[in-house]
């Protein structure tokens, strides 16, 4: 993982200048704002802003909801309430600014998360680094029997050799043309905007991620699950350790309801319940596809 001379030099500026500040801060986040959390080989995350705690949420719940949440006790159980209930508005009240260093194909995953606001490195303007995602030999998979769009068995000796050496010789072919391609007077070569279409889709680009809690809380619900793709998971798995120091009650609250929970099916339910009164229910008495009643499987054990 490598920082630019002025990223480091921005990093050092921020952290030796704190700032005087009458909003809310959570000491978690303070600690880690501006620090630089390595991801992948060569990527990272680091926090450049955030508004807003989990009191953000429960005051923003009960300007709207008013005498309706008297009953609740404290701050996390109306959380749990609001997390419980699928409300979302006082969950956007809180919002975080990251600065992500990922593979391009990683951000052509990510950016189908249309709920943020973005900024890219333009490789229009500047050149992009030497710098490329190979995977560890035993993220090196071949493709599932069994899901289209998954990882099956893990590719090993003679093979797995093959195939980085592959990646790594085409990495490097791609970037020796770019540079080939490229001109730093302009009046010859190739001009950035276009030369840039011939680098590989594993070479590394940044970008400042903006998104307030409830979408940052969908984001993660599907790239933080175990069936998300590896290189996307790494991150989201990076971002949770974040969210958990900024928002305990909320993120907690999140990790019962939906990473460690599930939904069920109106079909599925009567299944449950069915179970429960001794019945004994199959796939072909259940009036579930087979697919469906896998994943039913899966959820009940």
């Amino acid at each position: 993982m490598q920082l630019s001379p002025e990223q480091i030099a921005e990093i050092d500026t921020q952290r030796n200048h704190p700032q005087t500040t009458l909003r809310a801060t959570v000491p978690g986040m303070e600690t880690h704002l501006y620090k630089v959390h390595e991801v992948l080989d060569h990527g990272f995350i680091r926090i450049i802003d955030y508004m807003g705690d989990d009191a953000a949420i429960c005051q923003a719940a009960r300007v709207s909801y008013g005498k309706g949440t008297k009953s609740v006790q404290n701050d996390e159980g109306l959380i749990r309430y609001l997390m419980r209930h699928w409300h979302s508005t006082p969950f956007e009240m809180c919002e975080i600014k990251l600065h992500v260093k990922l593979p391009v194909f990683v951000a052509r995953q990510w950016i189908r998360h249309r709920t943020a606001n973005v900024n890219e490195y333009s490789a229009r303007y500047s050149i992009l680094d030497r710098e490329f995602y190979i995977p560890e030999p035993e993220a090196l998979a071949a493709q599932s029997v069994v899901n289209n769009q998954g990882r099956g068995t893990t590719l090993e000796g003679v093979e797995a050799a093959r195939v980085l050496e592959i990646l790594k010789a085409d990495s490097n072919r791609s970037y020796d043309h770019y540079e080939e391609m490229i001109s730093d007077d302009g009046q010859s070569g190739l001009a950035r905007e276009l030369a840039r279409m011939n680098l590989p889709a594993n070479i590394y680009t940044q970008w400042y991620w903006k998104v307030d809690l409830h979408n940052l809380f969908h984001f993660l619900r599907l790239r933080a699950d175990n069936h998300a793709q590896y290189e996307i998971r790494v991150y989201a798995d990076m971002i949770c350790k974040l969210v958990k120091d900024w928002v305990p009650a909320a993120y907690g609250a999140f990790e019962d309801y939906r990473l460690g929970g599930a939904t069920m099916s109106g079909k599925a339910l009567k299944c449950v319940r069915r179970m429960l009164k001794g019945e004994d229910v199959t796939q072909e008495t259940s009036g579930m596809s087979k697919g469906e009643w896998r994943e039913f499987k899966e959820i009940i054990g």
